[in-house]
């Protein structure tokens, strides 16, 4: 009974390149000749590095998010809860001058956040408005005023204008309420696009 070395069953190349059918001649080669080899190495070394630039992306992306203060926060929920507020609006006019045009939208709030930020994030408060009225008319609350007694009632626009409790959100409430602004958003322009 002779024993007899099986021989090796035909491999593809890996090198992209050539793809050609070969026979290895030892154990867990890949390859065809060192010419692909090489060229598979560089490949290789190519993929390794775009790994490496995506894990070094996530870890400063991780970073920057830790060293995120709560005012960082609360402007990324501002930014959030404007879009939201644009894109809510989007098939309305301005609030104050009542006009459609081409230029640049605001989300424009009835009562100022400076004055009172406990209404920062209260949709009632905020709509579309041009940014000429928002920015050079100071909101021009006059007939801000009047479309928004058309808009929610005498009722809401009293509440509205009557006192509040103050409100101190905290970091992961503000991550919370962007996280559920930009959701609203996308589905506001989902439905938009359809």
């Amino acid at each position: 009974m002779s024993l007899q070395s099986k021989q090796p069953k035909p491999k593809t190349c890996r090198n992209p390149a050539c793809k050609t059918s070969f026979v290895p001649q030892r154990l867990g080669q890949a390859v065809c000749s060192p010419k692909c080899a090489l060229a598979t190495v560089e490949v290789q070394k190519a993929k390794v590095r775009k790994s490496l630039s995506l894990a070094d992306r996530r870890e400063i992306k991780v970073r920057k998010e830790a060293l995120k203060t709560r005012a960082d926060h609360l402007k990324d929920t501002q930014v959030a809860f404007n879009a939201w507020v644009r894109a809510r609006d989007a098939d309305l006019p301005c609030i104050s001058c009542g006009r459609h045009h081409e230029g640049q939208y605001h989300a424009g709030h009835y009562r100022t956040v400076g004055a009172n930020p406990e209404l920062r994030f209260e949709p009632l408060n905020a709509w579309k408005q041009c940014a000429p009225c928002n920015n050079h008319l100071s909101g021009n609350l006059i007939n801000y005023r009047i479309s928004l007694l058309q808009r929610i009632g005498e009722e809401k626009v009293a509440w509205l204008e009557g006192p509040h409790q103050a409100k101190k959100h905290t970091i992961e409430e503000l991550k919370a309420m962007t996280a559920e602004y930009r959701a609203k958003t996308r589905e506001l322009k989902k439905g938009q696009a359809a």
